[in-house]
């Protein structure tokens, strides 16, 4: 509203006397008690807004492309919906979680089961969906996947979505045909850092030469964190092919790319490194002893052994590890007389006093590089030992990497052989690394272990853990086998005041999470 129109001289009275006060007001205008002055201006604020003339409307966005893939069935969206609300058990107010399942928790199993079977999201469920991506990190390269074309879409239109144009999962709608040299080499040369790493994994996964064939193009002219970010993406692949190109690394301006060369490389048994790193550990390690590298000379520096040790280290121990850990693991059945692996970690090493453990961990280390599952065998020993007396580590953190280089049914068996033995407490990590779900012995071995700890009258929050695992990952066909375990049972005269109760709760929570899982999967399935 301007000067000239009408109702403009109405309303600068309406503000004279709001300033001034109905009483204080001169010259005539609005007059009476603050009550007609509101009045007043109400009306006016009405005729204000009325008298606005409309902007003209923006440019409408192009339509989002087509998803051709199917959207899931029905009840699984509706189930989808029910997870991204977050709806939860109420709990009993003393901070305990309920019987009612953490559908929270549920989400990633539901995005991971419905992009194996191919689907997109339903339209109306994509906002929810970036909103819970945004919410949780863990929850993006599976929810971008679902979310797909749409999705990306949508993050173009609000800023608080534009996490999903930065990342390169959820992205590849975006990228070129891999065969489509031209349009590789544009995106290559001016893409964003984050296209670009979509693009190198495509091209990996399309042709794994041709990978490092791409990045030499402009190796020398990118910055060393973006030359390290590159080199890492050659771990899924990885084969001799790269050796030319990581070898090539090796001279690299950055450490950290240096490092990242010589370790990949020493991945690759057969490698001019991993022979080089083998001939400097066999002058070190022998039947006869230990005798660490007195020095650490420029050829150790160019294949990536670090000089400096962190503190507490000692310097020749420090780089006794790093070139065993490198050295091919079959380079050590000649030098111990054709022994196997088990028999060379049991051996004592003579005149070694404090070097067994230096040496057992390295080893630990290069059969998680190599993913060498003999010599993970022998270095884990029989499961029923106790972890302290173990041949390779007492750390279950590294016993857990050990255990992901063996067959799928052989690491839940040794798991589950464990936790017969020595109980849940110990167990924690390397659940963590068994296949979901936990069937069988494993399956069994938890719900017994758990049911153990209940008749004992364990503290019952210390387990809180492992039953926030097993939800997730055991068998939903255990659910039968666990509902004698829902009723409250009686506290033995030593237990934890009110374990009972909690322990009942916690079974009631845990059957009730694994039929939904149960139902979760039913939904999933495409129609026939």
């Amino acid at each position: 509203m301007s000067k000239g129109d009408e109702g403009y001289g109405e309303w600068e009275e309406l503000v004279g006397a709001a300033l001034l006060g109905t009483d204080r007001r001169r010259g005539g205008g609005p007059a009476g008690s603050p009550e007609a002055l509101l009045d007043a201006a109400a009306v006016h604020t009405v005729r204000r807004r009325a008298g606005l003339r409309p902007a003209a409307a923006g440019p409408l966005p192009e339509p989002a492309p087509r998803d051709p893939r199917p959207a899931p069935p029905e009840a699984a969206r509706r189930r989808l919906a029910q997870l991204l609300a977050g709806r939860t058990g109420a709990g009993s107010g003393s901070g305990r979680r309920g019987s009612a399942p953490d559908l929270t928790e549920l989400l990633p199993q539901w995005l991971a089961v419905a992009g194996r079977h191919g689907y997109r999201a339903p339209a109306a469920l994509v906002p929810a969906l970036l909103d819970a991506a945004r919410a949780r990190t863990d929850l993006r390269p599976q929810a971008l996947a679902l979310a797909g074309t749409r999705g990306l879409w949508l993050a173009r239109l609000n800023p608080d979505w534009r996490f999903a144009l930065r990342g390169g999962a959820g992205g590849t709608g975006e990228l070129p045909d891999v065969t489509d040299p031209a349009g590789v080499e544009r995106l290559w040369q001016e893409g964003l850092f984050a296209e670009r790493v979509a693009l190198l994994g495509a091209v990996r996964a399309h042709e794994a030469a041709a990978a490092p064939r791409l990045l030499a193009t402009t190796w020398a002219t990118e910055r060393a964190e973006d030359r390290l970010m590159f080199l890492d993406s050659l771990r899924v692949g990885l084969s001799e092919e790269d050796e030319p190109f990581l070898e090539a690394a090796l001279g690299d301006r950055s450490r950290n790319v240096r490092a990242t060369a010589a370790e990949l490389l020493s991945a690759l048994p057969r490698s001019a490194l991993a022979g080089r790193m083998a001939e400097r550990a066999l002058a070190c390690v022998g039947p006869e002893g230990v005798t660490p590298p007195a020095e650490c000379d420029a050829g150790m520096l160019r294949d990536g052994v670090v000089k400096r040790p962190p503190a507490g280290r000692g310097e020749r121990a420090w780089w006794l590890g790093q070139i065993v850990e490198a050295a091919p693991l079959s380079c050590w059945r000649e030098r111990f007389g054709g022994l196997g692996p088990a028999e060379i970690v049991a051996l004592p090493v003579a005149g070694a006093e404090g070097w067994t453990e230096e040496l057992h961990a390295a080893w630990c280390r290069a059969a998680v590089r190599q993913r060498d599952a003999a010599w993970s065998r022998a270095l884990l020993g029989p499961p029923s030992a106790s972890p302290a007396a173990g041949p390779g580590t007492a750390s279950l953190a590294e016993r857990a990497k050990l255990l992901e280089t063996l067959p799928d049914a052989e690491r839940a068996e040794w798991v589950a052989e464990f936790i017969r033995a020595h109980g849940l407490s110990e167990a924690f990590q390397l659940l963590g690394v068994c296949v979901v779900p936990w069937a069988g012995a494993l399956g069994r071995a938890v719900v017994d272990a758990l049911d153990m700890a209940r008749e004992a009258g364990s503290y019952p929050w210390s387990f809180s853990g492992v039953m926030g695992l097993a939800e997730r990952c055991l068998d939903p066909a255990e659910a039968g086998r666990l509902e004698a375990l829902t009723a409250a049972t009686e506290e033995p005269p030593d237990a934890v005041p009110g374990a009972a109760a909690y322990w009942a709760e916690a079974f009631q929570r845990l059957v009730a999470t694994l039929r939904l899982r149960a139902a979760m999967l039913s939904e999933l399935a495409p129609a026939a």
